[in-house]
């Protein structure tokens, strides 16, 4: 039993030692790409982003299905709040998993009233052949 989680311990070791600068980068510009699709209200960008299982948890705590997130860029209206560019995003990997964590700033009008918020994200990214699909992000607002 020792010898054969040895050897798993093992054959993962060139997995996870592989360089991941070039990862990093794909997985950065993922997410920048999210966010210039999501001002944009590309849903046929964001469809090919998100994969179809994706759980999605919003700022308030609410889940929301691919479809849900989907139906909800559509039907936005242009005042809506618009994500920029992250401020920051730090990219660490497990074998065929990237979790991107960052903070983005969203500015818009709520209410009649100009907003703008900041808020931490937790993407979590699958490598699946030739591209990186997001299956979870989650959204937490920054209070101070």
């Amino acid at each position: 039993m020792v010898w054969v989680l040895a050897l798993a311990g093992a054959l993962a070791l060139p997995v996870l030692a592989q360089d991941n600068s070039d990862g990093a980068s794909k997985v950065i510009a993922m997410e920048k790409a999210w966010n210039q699709a999501y001002k944009a209200r590309d849903g046929k960008a964001l469809g090919t982003m998100l994969h179809d299982s994706i759980v999605l948890v919003n700022d308030d705590g609410s889940l929301q299905s691919k479809n849900e997130f989907l139906t909800g860029i559509d039907t936005a209206k242009a005042s809506a709040t618009q994500q920029d560019n992250p401020e920051s995003i730090r990219v660490q990997f497990f074998g065929n998993v990237a979790i991107a964590t960052g903070v983005f700033r969203q500015s818009g009008f709520e209410n009649g009233k100009a907003i703008v918020r900041r808020n931490r994200f937790v993407d979590t990214w699958i490598h699946n052949g030739n591209s990186w699909q997001c299956v979870a992000a989650s959204a937490t607002p920054i209070l101070h």
